[in-house]
């Protein structure tokens, strides 16, 4: 049931989580994660913050803006973030593995389906319903996560200048952020009122009750910085990331495909800031210009897969794997699907290890400084400046969608008709992001099979 806005702000908190509980919300959240990191993030604070009650808006926000700073997938290392907060470091690897896994194979059993069977008008009526849907669904997140974190005209002026610099100036996500870090660590010391963290919650007008993680909560012992867990879990991945690659390179060589994806996608969840869309235009280089693994068509395809499948958008690098693997024949031409099953394996792997590095050693940092302006400040700022990318990206899907062969081309009205109905559902009805997809998905195919 939805949370009672109108429920006094001394109602009974909830009661703790066991790991089991928590275990079960984490794989339900891996199957119906739908509408890429902007849309996650927003299922998730539904979820845990206004109707579960697990953790605080302020808590929530706070652990938001350090993962949007990070490289790789925000929504993600959001997971595993709240999971090590809940369970420590076992509920964090808990947490952020089963937001990935769901969508790995079920992304295996389509790229399968996709190179066994091509396309046929009933995946392409789908498609054609779903891609409208997955932009509303977008816009519906940017909206959301707006009136939450945009509390006055400062911050309102940050977002917009960042939605500007990136759709007509195209300036780089990483530009942005360090210029909104700025803002906000300036901002914080002239008009700390503008920037102060614990405005967020209060200036929404809402009240959810008080949450097992609130924003006074104290902090457990695994929440505080100790050096030697620190090393420990420094040792810990770095140890499992040369191991794999150690395997790699004692059988196939450096030169060997799986090596060099090995590599390659290290680099990606190192090198790409901004969550999965800005890592797409690298691995799109990196794949189709530079390794050859898959043609720039079978990317397109891939990408589409990725917008309508739970899970990470960034799980798109796991259907680059299988067809790169399946397409290189990597253990002969008796073996396709099982080489396109380890290439996409790697592919994840390498991706994602980094992000559980990332939230078990830069966690306890950050909720150390929770309440310290001179930090909290610049993540406020970069958390403004990423509403406006959110909303650029909206209106680069709707682009795409309603002109899928530019302003040249015909416009897709149908389209604009379903994401129309789409975001009405959401914002209007409260519907559900699997009913909406479902829906559009239908819409889509009778469309297709009429026209």
């Amino acid at each position: 049931m939805p949370p009672d806005n109108s429920a006094p702000a001394s109602q009974i908190s909830p009661n703790p989580i066991s790991f089991g509980a928590a275990f079960l919300y984490w794989l339900k959240l891996g199957f119906i994660s739908f509408g890429g990191p902007a849309g996650q993030i927003s299922l998730m604070h539904q979820e845990l913050v206004e109707r579960r009650r697990w953790i605080s808006e302020g808590r929530f926000l706070h652990a938001l803006n350090y993962t949007m700073v990070l490289p790789g997938p925000e929504a993600q290392q959001l997971a595993t973030y709240i999971g090590w907060l809940m369970h420590g470091a076992w509920g964090g690897i808990m947490a952020g593995m089963l937001f990935v896994l769901p969508s790995l194979f079920i992304l295996i059993g389509l790229s399968w389906a996709y190179l066994a069977f091509g396309d046929t008008p009933l995946a392409a009526g789908l498609l054609y319903g779903i891609k409208p849907a997955v932009t509303a669904i977008v816009v519906f997140a940017a909206w959301r996560i707006g009136t939450r974190a945009l509390k006055n005209g400062v911050l309102w002026a940050i977002s917009g200048i960042a939605f500007i610099a990136m759709l007509a100036f195209s300036i780089p996500f990483p530009y942005i952020v360090a210029g909104a870090a700025l803002a906000g660590y300036l901002g914080g010391r002239m008009a700390p009122g503008k920037f102060a963290a614990s405005s967020g919650h209060k200036a929404s007008n809402k009240d959810y009750g008080p949450a097992l993680i609130d924003d006074d909560t104290p902090r457990p012992m695994h929440t505080h910085l100790h050096w030697p867990h620190v090393v420990r879990y420094l040792l810990v991945c770095l140890g499992l990331w040369a191991g794999v690659m150690a395997l790699l390179l004692i059988n196939y060589g450096w030169q060997g495909t799986l090596t060099q994806m090995g590599w390659f996608f290290t680099k990606a969840a190192l090198l790409t800031f901004g969550g999965a869309y800005a890592v797409l235009p690298y691995v799109y280089q990196g794949a189709v210009e530079h390794y050859q693994w898959l043609t720039a068509t079978q990317m397109i395809d891939g990408l589409a897969l990725g917008e309508t499948t739970p899970g990470p958008l960034i799980m798109i690098v796991a259907f680059v794997g299988f067809v790169g693997g399946w397409m290189l024949q990597l253990f002969g031409p008796g073996h396709l699907a099982l080489a396109g099953i380890a290439a996409a394996v790697v592919a994840t792997f390498f991706t994602f290890l980094p992000s559980f590095l990332f939230i078990l050693v830069g966690a306890p940092a950050i909720e150390t400084t929770r309440h310290n302006l001179h930090f909290t400040a610049p993540l406020t700022g970069i958390t403004a400046a990423v509403v406006g990318v959110i909303l650029n990206l909206a209106v680069f899907f709707a682009y795409h969608v309603l002109w899928p062969r530019g302003f040249s081309g015909n416009f897709e009205w149908v389209s604009l008709l379903i994401g129309v109905a789409a975001f009405i559902a959401l914002f209007r009805y409260k519907a559900g992001v699997i009913p909406v997809i479902a829906a559009c998905g239908a819409l889509g195919i009778a469309y297709t099979l009429i026209r």
